[in-house]
């Protein structure tokens, strides 16, 4: 019987230290952003990233808008592809430096610089092709 009224006791305790626990957590129903704002939302308009996909596009848009109103991409195009094609060349000299000091013992280091410079390449080669989009 005694160890009956132990546990039991235990159990209690056990019982009175989560609800203290759980008493101190402040539950809102719905999702909170980091902020502890409530960003629950009604069914017309539910929350979370499909609710809030019209509103980011509009906002990426107007980023992207401003950034080509800053860049004056028809205007200096042509200063632009200069640059491009400096930077390739550039590029094209890393790799070649890259290459001829290659470490025959541990050449895995210089392989991986060689393909993020070959990746650099790339994506100067996406750029050229949006500013002749342009």
């Amino acid at each position: 019987m005694e160890k009956n009224f132990t546990n039991l006791i235990v159990f209690l305790g056990i019982c009175f230290i989560g609800y203290i626990l759980f008493r101190n957590f402040n539950y809102k129903e719905g999702m909170t952003d980091a902020s502890g704002n409530t960003t629950s939302g009604t069914p017309s308009t539910p929350a979370g990233a499909a609710g809030n996909a019209a509103n980011y596009a509009t906002t990426i848009k107007n980023a992207a808008i401003q950034m080509q109103d800053m860049l004056l991409t028809s205007k200096y195009q042509s200063n632009y592809e200069t640059v491009i094609l400096n930077m390739d060349d550039y590029v094209n000299n890393l790799m070649l430096s890259t290459a001829l000091s290659v470490d025959p013992k541990n050449p895995l280091p210089t392989i991986k610089a060689l393909n993020e410079l070959n990746n650099s390449k790339t994506a100067l080669n996406a750029v050229m092709k949006y500013i002749d989009s342009q």
